[in-house]
């Protein structure tokens, strides 16, 4: 067993002298945390070499030569411009991409 002293964190234990019994060995009681964690198990995806990822391709670069930067003269017309282009960009990624389930076959 490993104990940080040096943390605050992970220095969670006790001993307990007075618990002695014959033995001149102490009981040593550590508390562990344990927190609930959300684990994602699907998760939003294009195939692989698959005619919906030509597709996605296609259309985002069409979304991208359409978008207007000629006229980027304030803060507020490039923030227009970023969000319409995140719009398409949504847009287009619902359109051809699918939701599949994560197992521990899945690769990353």
């Amino acid at each position: 067993m490993f104990l940080r002293p040096e943390s605050m964190k992970y220095n969670n234990y006790l001993i307990h002298p007075n618990w002695r019994l014959t033995s001149d060995h102490a009981l040593l009681t550590i508390n562990i945390c344990i927190f609930k964690k959300y684990v994602q198990t699907r998760k939003q995806t294009l195939v692989k070499n698959n005619k919906e990822e030509e597709h996605f391709l296609e259309d985002l670069i069409e979304a991208i030569k359409e978008i207007n930067i000629a006229n980027l003269q304030s803060t507020k017309v490039f923030k227009s411009t970023i969000q319409l282009f995140t719009h398409y960009t949504d847009r287009i990624w619902y359109k051809y991409s699918k939701i599949t389930n994560i197992t521990k076959y899945s690769k990353e």
